[in-house]
């Protein structure tokens, strides 16, 4: 469904990801762990045409997307939810759902689209009216991916989605996370938490410094004594 080959990107003189290769297939959680600025998030932004990439490619249901203008990408099917969830804070949740949509004009579907958005996330259909800036940071998180579902997506890319939650939200947020990986979207997902990470997902790349150190199954990755001692916290001592 989305492959990257040989993808780098540099910010000016700085490297943020060299020679790439990642591979997503349809209906899969895939998650990127890693240490701050590995290049997870350049990863997403690279995918979500975000940040250009110097050398490589990317394709997106065997077409290439890179060079492609973000607008287009969420188009052809792929959305965004950012880290620190970027919601519109003067604006109503109403809004800002329908902001997810503002490429679409199949008014019907859309409707549906936000009853299921509203069935994923019971508070915000209770808050509809309210200014955004004005929830706790949980519930802007559950804006920020009920806005990437009302484009309707194949792909969704989560950039920490778990960051500076309580662990009661975080779990609740996974649960969604699966309940929209069940209705049959493919998600990429980056978080600093590891083991939230491999516990949702089917396979799993490891970053270092802009480089993917290791790659495979999600159970054995949890399994591999480096990603147990550095990121899982786990050591056999």
């Amino acid at each position: 469904m989305l492959i990257l080959e040989g993808v780098s990107v540099h910010y000016g003189k700085v490297v943020a990801i060299r020679d790439i290769d990642l591979e997503v297939h349809e209906g899969e959680i895939v998650a990127l762990i890693g240490a701050n600025g590995a290049g997870k998030s350049t990863t997403l932004r690279a995918i979500s045409g975000l940040a250009p990439i110097r050398t490589g490619r990317i394709s997106f249901e065997g077409q290439r997307i890179d060079g492609v203008q973000p607008e287009e990408i969420t188009r052809r099917g792929i959305a965004h939810i950012p880290e620190g969830r970027r919601i519109f804070p003067q604006m109503t949740v109403l809004e800002n759902l329908e902001m997810g949509a503002y490429l679409r004009r199949d008014k019907a579907e859309m409707e549906k689209n936000l009853e299921d958005v509203f069935r994923h996330f019971k508070r915000l259909k209770e808050r509809v009216t309210q200014l955004a800036g004005t929830m706790s940071g949980g519930e802007q998180q559950m804006l920020a991916m009920g806005r990437a579902l009302m484009a309707n997506p194949k792909l969704i890319v989560m950039d920490e989605p778990s960051l500076g939650l309580s662990p009661i939200m975080c779990q609740e947020i996974a649960r969604i996370i699966r309940d929209v990986h069940a209705e049959g979207r493919t998600v990429v997902l980056v978080e600093q938490n590891a083991r939230l990470a491999l516990s949702l997902a089917d396979r799993g790349y490891v970053l270092e410094t802009g480089n993917v150190a290791l790659h495979g199954p999600a159970s054995e990755l949890r399994g591999n004594d480096l990603v147990k001692k550095t990121y899982l916290g786990i050591s056999d001592d």
